[in-house]
């Protein structure tokens, strides 16, 4: 496990982001598409209006948003078990779909629970049972609750609760029942996995699990060696396993760094994997920058590099690729290459559940306020008098 770790390959990293031609193909025709429409008089820049904005998701989904609609406004887990089973053996969709349906019943149940406070309830029901008198309620995720409940060898139905449970605990890290809530998570988890053994996605669940119960390095290491047998270039693996090794878990800057740059390095064509070293670049960054040109140092340029040239690679309706656009715009935009922000924000606007929005208290805002950025910037070099010629 420890050359999994060592600093190697740099090279190969470099040499991945040698190819400017192809490094932003795809980008480039995308953003020009946004932008001939962003240059209409009539059309403003044709980004969607903050209000507008979808918090729930990186990127569109629109047979997760039915499925999941109609769950909650019938509280019916049919649609969304039925979506999910024909989501198959598409194990990075189905990690980014388990994700968002457990977001969604972790945010309803939350809604239900202060509604029932404002309407003068007692106490809030317990986070794992799903009390009876909650059941009351007209929209409170008892749908998941019930998929559980009634399809107990159902592994998808075992996968969002598992991850469920996982927000349930983030939701109130300082309460007595954290560690317990994370503990049956990790039981529903490696429950679903029996249940479906040749699925990555529980052990993801874990390794979200691992650093919040500060797993011995080997227990991690004999995690991770089951994702990287079931699913060695899964985008969403890598992204879920890098903060253990941050300085902020259990690990350092140096071991989050050679463990991007690994996995980087050995990324085969069509994978996302080249841009995870700007994922290690963002949880380490300094919380109080002193260093000009922070955002113009080559660690942080090989890495926007590198994550374009991942973004060019990947079809247009890769899960993860909303993922890295996100991110791309937050730190192009810090960099001051406007015209490269807007280009990826032509690619990625309407949507904004992901890091780094989410790691703020108002995700939609945030984003607004860079895609402002992006237009004052890209406006005051010439951008847009460009594009018109």
């Amino acid at each position: 496990m420890e050359a999994l770790f060592l600093l190697i390959a740099l090279a190969a990293l470099f040499g991945v982001v040698a190819y400017p031609a192809m490094r932003r193909r795809r980008l480039r025709q995308e953003g020009r598409q946004g932008l001939v429409q962003a240059l209409d008089p009539g059309a403003g820049y044709g980004f969607v209006p903050a209000e507008q904005l979808d918090v729930r998701l990186p990127g569109p989904d629109r047979e997760l948003v039915e499925a999941l609609e109609e769950a909650q406004r019938t509280q019916d887990w049919e649609p969304v078990a039925r979506m999910l089973a024909l989501t198959g053996d598409e194990y990075e969709l189905r990690w980014q779909r388990v994700q968002s349906l457990a977001g969604a019943a972790a945010m309803e149940l939350a809604r239900a629970r202060e509604q029932a406070r404002d309407a003068g309830a007692e106490g809030p029901a317990d986070v794992v049972s799903f009390s009876k008198e909650r059941a009351a309620v007209q929209q409170d995720a008892r749908w998941l609750r019930q998929w559980r409940a009634q399809q107990p060898n159902d592994h998808g139905g075992a996968q969002v609760y598992a991850q469920f449970l996982v927000f349930q605990a983030l939701a109130e890290p300082g309460s007595a029942d954290h560690r317990i809530i994370l503990e049956e998570a990790r039981n529903v988890a490696q429950d679903a996995a029996k249940l479906a053994p040749a699925d990555p996605t529980p052990h993801l669940t874990e390794l979200h699990i691992a650093r919040r119960l500060n797993y011995r390095e080997a227990d991690f290491a004999s995690l991770w060696d089951t994702v990287r047998r079931l699913a060695p270039d899964h985008m969403g693996a890598h992204l879920a396993a890098l903060p253990y090794w941050s300085a902020k878990s259990m690990g350092s800057k140096e071991q989050a760094d050679g463990f991007a740059r690994a996995a980087a390095a050995h990324a085969p064509e069509g994978s996302l994997l080249a841009a995870l070293p700007l994922f290690a670049a963002y949880d380490h960054l300094p919380e109080v920058n002193m260093v000009r040109g922070l955002y113009e140092s080559e660690e942080i340029s090989h890495a926007i590099e590198a994550a374009e040239y991942a973004v060019d690679q990947v079809d247009d309706d890769h899960p993860v690729r909303p993922h890295v656009l996100h991110l791309l715009v937050w730190f192009l935009v810090r960099a001051e290459r406007y015209g490269e922000a807007m280009e990826a924000l032509a690619a990625v606007d309407g949507h904004v559940g992901a890091v780094p929005w989410v790691d703020e208290g108002d995700p939609a805002a945030t984003y607004a306020a860079y895609r402002a950025l992006a237009v004052a910037g890209w406006e005051s070099t010439g951008g847009a008098r460009a594009s018109q010629t």
